[in-house]
């Protein structure tokens, strides 16, 4: 590698090739759009990166998942380290291995050195999430798996393209472990068409600026977002905060929530997040290995540095430690395709500490991400292929210091999905959506409401062997509010039998349950946490929520205690009874502290006699029951409780 030059470049170009390199990884997500197979990839579950020769991330595309990018550098250092001296021009190299830094085995990544005549210079790369990758069930997510044996095939650093030939007989191995070779073959030629869109760009650069201008500009970018972000946090007080989310179960043991905690500490112009008291890992895939971890640090506390482009200077001011083996520091082999659980609820919880630091940009929790996952035979064909179903859906952000929160949105793990639209997943798959559409009173009360959520209902048509597994959290550990806010609803799926009136609740984590032509299936996404006390709101946006159909009614008097009187329906008129309401927010503000605080066996009895519903336990009394038999969970809602307290009652007047 030629020499790091030490003369700064002048500002102009080092505009210009700041912009270059960013525009070069955008322009590898288009050239994956028009090309790629799979309809997952198709829908934006993918990143891209730009690495200099050390493997460190110069740039990432604008609308890259954030899940994806913090890893991106330790996974093209780990193909440095695997074929470091033996490199070539035209070489791609293939890597999906969660152990090695990256995610979890879906998203695989292809690694293409970039050289200047026989010089390397940096690399591309591109990530793509493959829609099944062997494993015990389709779409490669079984959520009983407590090891990586059941999940999908790992794949440690190995040569896909030699000098430009494509080694067939390597790709034909890795698609035959899968269920969809055909696209798998299509995915892994996209994707190598990719880095070597970025190739181009760079090899243009050079041509245009000369190879020490453009490795200079590779690492001037870097040290400039690091000086910027020092420079920010020295001028922030030092101290430390703290905060404990939670994953819903862990199907080895009794009930009771999963903890993540997280201290963070500012001392000077360094950042420390302490993952000390964070359970051990648990027998499931919702496990995270340390560069998903890292990853979901960087996402949460990017999102507090909106303005700023990412790469590998953000990561050098960062520290991680975190006990060995607990659920955010899984090592080999414990499953950890469910990553994404643990990893959302580190960003929310960062998202609660940096709100402190940063109070005009505070934000209560998300909507976690779900995963829905079918697969068997498709019967409208005579061929009767394989079909994998694979759907995530938007739901709701937090409300926030001064406004609502967004609604109908992709999950904070990621922006850059799009929503899936029906038409395309009925066109590759046997399903037929019947309804979706917002839905009411799924935000989160507060004086400025979380974002809303969705329903969405689909009917499963002519199939055979056709299993289904459902992967998501917050069933328990339900969506919270901060600054006196209310928390949202629980995640969970129901199945109505073909032929049968009644939905079954199967709750928020299965895998492999049979499923057969004319079952319908459906599921909400909870809303973001209200911000601040409900009973502050101002109730002509109340009004106009229920105008909007966001909240019912019946939702408006008990959660924000406002009256309100129907004068035509069909018109979207409504009436404010202002003194109706004064008196019924007087009374839920004398009552809420009492309700909160009720046995919670006596408020699980009030839910099996259908006097209460499942908004009211959870936003009301603060009880987290198992919500197809009304059976309190008496460990469950001690956990719930005790956030409950300190992020809701504590900041009621």
């Amino acid at each position: 590698m030629t020499p790091k030059t030490t003369d700064q470049l002048d500002p102009v170009t080092f505009e210009v090739l700041k912009n270059s390199f960013i525009t070069s990884v955008d322009q590898m997500a288009e050239q994956m759009l028009r090309t790629c197979y799979s309809f997952v990839i198709y829908n934006r579950d993918f990143s891209n990166g730009l690495h200099d020769a050390e493997g460190n991330s110069v740039a990432q595309g604008n609308q890259d998942i954030a899940v994806h990018v913090g890893t991106l550098h330790f996974t093209c250092k780990d193909v440095i380290r695997k074929f470091k001296g033996e490199m070539m021009p035209g070489d791609v190299y293939a890597i999906n291995d969660p152990y090695a830094g990256g995610t979890h085995f879906s998203d695989v990544r292809l690694v293409r050195p970039i050289f200047d005549d026989d010089t390397l210079i940096g690399f591309s790369q591109s990530n793509g999430h493959w829609s099944d990758l062997g494993g015990s069930v389709p779409g490669s997510f079984d959520v009983s798996a407590r090891d990586m044996f059941r999940e999908a095939v790992r794949i440690t650093p190995v040569r896909l393209f030699r000098a430009g030939e494509f080694c067939h007989d390597v790709a034909d191995l890795i698609a035959a472990n899968t269920r969809d070779p055909n696209s798998i073959i299509g995915d892994i030629h996209s994707q190598a068409q990719a880095t070597q869109v970025a190739e181009r760009e760079v090899l243009r650069l050079v041509g245009k600026y000369g190879r020490d201008q453009v490795l200079q500009g590779m690492n001037e970018v870097q040290d400039y977002v690091e000086r910027a972000v020092r420079q920010r946090i020295a001028a922030l007080p030092d101290g430390t905060w703290e905060t404990v989310d939670y994953i819903d179960r862990d199907p080895g043991q009794g009930e009771g929530m999963i903890p993540i905690h997280i201290k963070m500490t500012i001392k000077g112009d360094r950042i420390h997040y302490d993952f000390s008291g964070s359970h051990a890992t648990i027998a499931s895939i919702y496990n995270s290995a340390p560069g998903a971890t890292f990853s979901a640090v960087v996402a949460g506390m990017k999102t507090f540095f909106p303005d700023l482009p990412l790469n590998s200077g953000f990561y050098r001011m960062i520290d991680i430690s975190a006990p060995d083996n607990s659920v955010v520091s899984a090592e080999w082999p414990v499953a950890v395709t469910g990553f994404l659980m643990p990893f959302e609820k580190i960003m929310n919880a960062i998202f609660e500490m940096w709100s402190k630091i940063m109070p005009e940009r505070a934000i209560a929790c998300a909507f976690n991400l779900e995963y829905l996952l079918a697969g068997g035979r498709d019967l409208r064909t005579p061929d009767k292929p394989m079909f994998m179903f694979y759907e995530w859906l938007p739901g709701g952000w937090g409300g926030r210091n001064g406004k609502d929160g967004s609604d109908v949105t992709t999950a904070c793990f990621g922006t850059g999905l799009m929503s899936q639209p029906n038409e395309g997943n009925e066109r590759v798959n046997p399903t037929r959506t019947t309804e979706f559409q917002i839905l009411r009173d799924s935000a989160g009360p507060g004086k400025w409401r979380g974002g809303t959520g969705v329903q969405k209902t689909s009917v499963l048509l002519d199939s055979a062997d056709a299993v289904m597994s459902y992967i998501c959290d917050r069933e328990r550990a339900v969506v919270w509010g901060v600054e006196g806010g209310l928390p949202s609803m629980p995640h969970g799926l129901t199945i109505t039998r073909n032929g049968e009136s009644a939905p079954k609740w199967l709750g928020s984590v299965f895998s492999d349950y049979p499923v057969y032509t004319g079952d319908v299936f459906a599921r909400p996404t909870a809303g973001g946490g209200g911000f601040g006390d409900p009973l502050e709101r101002d109730p002509v946006k109340v009004r106009e929520d229920v105008i909007d159909d966001y909240v019912s009614i019946e939702r408006a008097a008990r959660d924000y205690g406002v009256v309100l009187k129907e004068i035509d329906v069909d018109l979207c008129e409504y009436e404010i009874d202002a003194e109706a309401t004064e008196k019924l927010r007087a009374e839920i503000r004398a009552e809420r502290r009492g309700w909160a605080r009720m046995d919670p066996q006596e408020v699980a009895e009030l839910y099996k006699a259908g006097e209460i519903d499942m908004l009211d336990a959870v936003r009301r009394y603060a009880v987290i029951l198992e919500w197809e038999t009304g059976e309190m969970l008496p460990k469950t809602t001690e956990q719930f409780r005790e956030t409950f307290e300190r992020r809701s009652l504590a900041h009621w007047s």
